[in-house]
C-alpha cells in the first residue's frame, strides 16, 4: 500500500508535468495571530515548528486534523475531474517514526487509509482514491516520533492532470487602508511558492490616502517585481474597486482566474494556491471561495457556505444545520458537505470564462454585489464553492454597527438583487421592509429610518440610479444622515454618571413579535413611554426594549462610544407617514421596476459600461 521513497529529490510532484501540487502541509502561520493549532496539533510529548517543518522529541504525537491541515477530500471528489490524491513528507528519523494517512466521513468517524514507518531519511509518498467522499469527509496525515527523534517537512498534496497552468491574477480593491493593504500585499510576497502561479497582482486604490509610498509597500515591491500594478481610480465602492481588477486582468489573460481579495484581511497565502489549484481541476467553471475567520477571535469560523433570504434582505443565512459558522474549529471541524449559494469577496475566485458568460458585476457600489453575482452566475449553471481550508481572517462583522450609510446600500442593493432572481416578491418584501423600518422608528433611531426609506425610494427610481456607480448616493446619503443626531456616535464620557443603566427585557413570546411592535408603535404615536435618559449596552439594545424609553444612550456595536436618541413625536409620525406611503408605493410599482432592471442588465454589466465609470 505504500511507497516510501529515499531519494529526496524526487519528493516534490510540483516538477513532474503529469501532476499539480493542490495543497501544502504547513505547521503555522505568518503571524502569530494565526494559532497553531489551526495547522497541527500536538497531542503528546514535545514538538517543535516552523512554517514548514515540524519536529517531534522522542514519543511524541501530532497530526493534521485541522482547519489548514485537512485536504477537503469530499469538495475534491464533488466537484473536480481529480480521482486520487497523493501526499508526500520527507520525514527524517533517528529511529523508527511512523506516517499515518487518516479519513473522516460524513458521520465524523476516523479510519486509517494507510500507514508505513521510516527509519533514516525517506521521503514517504501515499496515494488514496477519492471515492468514498462522497457527502462528506476529509484527509490528513498524522505523525508520531515512536523510538527516537523525528523530522517533517515538504509535505504536499498533488494530484495527476495534464492541463496547462492557467494564469491567476489577484484583484485587491482598496479605500483609505494604506496599512493593512501594504500588509495584506506583503503577506502574498512572503511567500513565493504560493504566488508561483499568480501571473499579475492588481492593487486598485480608490482612496485619498495612497497606499503607494508607504514604507512597507516600497519594502515589497521589488519582491513582486512585475507582477505587481498598482492603480488609482475615482471612488467607486468595493463593486467599482474588484470589477477594474477582474476587468485589468481579464484584458492580460483573457482565459484565467482572477482573485478578488479585501485589503483589510489576514492573509493565508496558502489560500491562494488552493483556490487556484481547486478551481484548474473543477468539471466546469465554477466560483470557488474562501471561508472567514474572526480576526479578534482568530480560531473562530465566521462565514463559510453561505445563502441569503432575497425577502427578509439577509445575507449569510443558512437552513442548513451542518454549517457551522461562528463556531470554534478547534473544538469540531464540518465533516459534511455544505453548499453555497454565493461567496462574499473577502477572498474569491472567479474564472474567466463565467465573465464571458454572465458579465461582469453591476456597479452597485457598495454591499450585495458578491450576493448578485453568485446568484446570477448559478442561473447561468455556474456553481459557488466555498472550499474548506481555503480561509483569510477578517474583521469581526458584530464590531460594525448596522446604523451607518452602508445600511442605505444594503437595502438598495438587496432590493436590486430579488429583484433580479426569478420569484420576486414585492408583497412580502414590502411587509418585511416596514416591519424592520417600524422597528427603527421606535428605537427612535430616526437616522437609521430615513436611510432605509430613501432605499427604497432610490429602488423605484429604476436601474438609472446606477448610471454613476453609486457615487452621488454615497454623497447624499452621508450629507442626509448628518441632519440625525442619533447617528452620531460620542464619546462614553458624555453619558452623565447618574444614568441608570437597564439591561434588555425579555423578548416576546414567539408569534407575538407584530402585536408587542405594534403596541409599541402606539405608546410612540401617543408619547406614552418611561421617561430617561438611561443607558443600554449594544447587546441589550432591541427594539422592544429601547422601545419603552424617551432617551437613551445606546453603545455603538464599535465599542468606540455611544448614541444618544431621544423621543420626537413629530420626527416619529413623519417617518410613519412615509413610510406608509413608500410601502404602498412599492407594492404597486415594483414589479414593472423590476422589469426595468431586468432589461438594463446587459448595459449595466458590460464591459463598455465599466470602461465608460473608470473614465478608460
Amino acid at each position: 500500500m505504500t511507497s516510501p521513497d529515499t531519494t529526496s529529490a524526487d519528493m516534490s510532484t510540483a516538477v513532474r508535468p503529469d501532476r499539480r501540487v493542490v495543497a501544502r502541509g504547513l505547521f503555522a502561520g505568518t503571524t502569530p495571530v494565526a494559532n497553531e493549532a489551526l495547522y497541527a496539533m500536538v497531542h503528546r510529548g514535545s514538538a517543535g515548528r516552523t512554517r514548514s517543518e515540524l519536529r517531534l522529541e522522542r514519543g511524541a504525537r501530532a497530526d493534521m486534523n485541522t482547519f489548514f491541515g485537512r485536504f477537503p477530500a469530499s469538495y475534491w471528489q464533488r466537484w473536480t475531474t481529480a480521482t486520487a490524491v497523493t501526499i508526500t513528507a520527507r520525514v527524517e528519523a533517528s529511529a523508527r517514526a511512523r506516517v499515518v494517512v487518516m479519513a473522516s466521513d460524513i458521520g465524523g468517524h476516523h479510519r486509517i487509509v494507510d500507514a508505513t514507518d521510516v527509519h533514516g531519511t525517506q521521503t514517504v509518498s501515499m496515494t488514496a482514491p477519492l471515492a468514498a467522499f462522497a457527502d462528506g469527509g476529509a484527509l490528513w496525515p498524522a505523525f508520531e516520533a515512536v523510538d527516537g527523534t523525528a523530522r517533517i517537512d515538504g509535505v504536499e498534496w498533488s494530484v495527476e492532470t495534464t492541463a496547462t497552468p492557467r494564469p491567476v491574477s489577484i484583484a485587491i480593491c482598496t479605500h483609505n487602508r494604506v496599512l493593512q493593504c501594504a500588509e495584506t500585499v506583503a503577506a502574498l510576497a512572503s511567500d513565493p511558492v504560493a504566488l508561483a502561479d499568480v501571473e499579475s497582482v492588481w492593487v486598485v486604490d480608490q482612496g485619498d490616502s495612497p497606499v503607494e509610498g508607504h514604507p512597507l509597500f516600497e519594502q515589497v515591491r521589488p519582491e513582486l517585481g512585475d507582477k505587481l500594478h498598482y492603480l488609482r481610480q475615482a471612488n467607486l465602492g468595493g463593486a467599482g474597486g474588484f470589477s477594474r481588477g477582474l476587468y485589468e486582468a481579464a484584458q492580460r489573460s483573457p482565459h484565467g482566474d482572477v482573485i478578488l481579495m479585501d485589503d483589510d484581511i489576514l492573509c493565508e497565502p496558502e489560500t491562494v494556491l488552493r483556490l487556484g489549484a481547486f478551481a484548474a481541476m473543477t468539471g466546469n467553471p465554477s466560483i470557488v471561495g474562501a471561508q472567514m475567520l474572526f480576526l479578534h477571535n482568530p480560531t473562530y469560523l465566521l462565514a463559510s457556505a453561505e445563502k441569503v433570504d432575497l425577502v427578509t434582505l439577509r445575507r449569510g443565512v443558512t437552513d442548513d444545520k451542518f454549517v457551522q459558522q461562528n463556531k470554534n474549529m478547534l473544538k469540531k471541524i464540518p465533516d459534511r458537505r455544505v453548499e453555497a449559494t454565493y461567496n462574499g469577496w473577502w477572498t474569491c475566485l472567479i474564472p474567466a470564462e463565467v465573465l464571458t458568460r454572465i458579465g461582469m458585476p453591476l456597479p452597485l457600489f457598495f454591499q450585495w454585489d458578491d450576493v448578485e453575482y453568485g446568484l446570477r452566475a448559478a442561473r447561468a449553471g455556474v456553481p459557488t464553492i466555498t472550499l474548506p481550508g481555503a480561509g483569510v481572517w477578517h474583521a469581526d462583522f458584530y464590531w460594525k454597527d448596522v446604523d451607518g450609510f452602508g445600511h442605505y446600500f444594503a437595502t438598495r442593493n438587496g432590493l436590486i438583487t430579488a429583484a433580479l432572481q426569478p420569484g420576486f416578491a414585492p408583497d412580502a418584501v414590502a411587509k418585511e421592509m416596514g416591519r424592520a423600518i417600524s422597528q427603527s422608528i421606535v428605537s427612535m433611531q430616526y437616522g437609521l429610518a430615513h436611510t432605509q426609506l430613501r432605499a427604497l425610494e432610490d429602488f423605484l427610481s429604476g436601474p438609472t440610479i446606477l448610471d454613476d456607480g453609486g457615487a452621488a448616493a454615497l454623497r447624499d446619503i452621508n450629507a442626509e444622515r448628518r441632519r440625525f443626531a442619533d447617528t452620531v456616535v460620542v464619546p462614553m464620557s458624555s453619558v452623565p454618571s447618574s444614568v441608570p443603566i437597564r439591561r434588555a427585557a425579555p423578548p416576546p413570546k414567539p408569534g407575538w413579535e407584530n402585536a408587542v411592535l405594534a403596541k409599541r408603535a402606539l405608546a410612540h404615536a401617543r408619547g406614552r413611554l418611561i421617561g430617561g435618559p438611561v443607558a443600554i449596552s449594544y447587546e441589550d439594545a432591541k427594539w422592544w426594549h429601547v422601545g419603552q424609553f424617551d432617551h437613551v444612550f445606546v453603545t455603538d456595536a464599535s465599542q468606540h462610544g455611544c448614541r444618544e436618541r431621544r423621543y420626537q413625536r413629530e420626527l416619529a409620525r413623519e417617518m410613519s407617514d412615509r413610510l406608509v406611503r413608500i410601502t404602498l408605493r412599492f407594492r404597486r410599482e415594483a414589479p414593472a421596476v423590476a422589469d426595468d432592471y431586468r432589461s438594463a442588465m446587459p448595459h449595466l454589466t458590460s464591459i463598455e459600461n465599466w470602461a465608460r465609470l473608470y473614465g478608460i
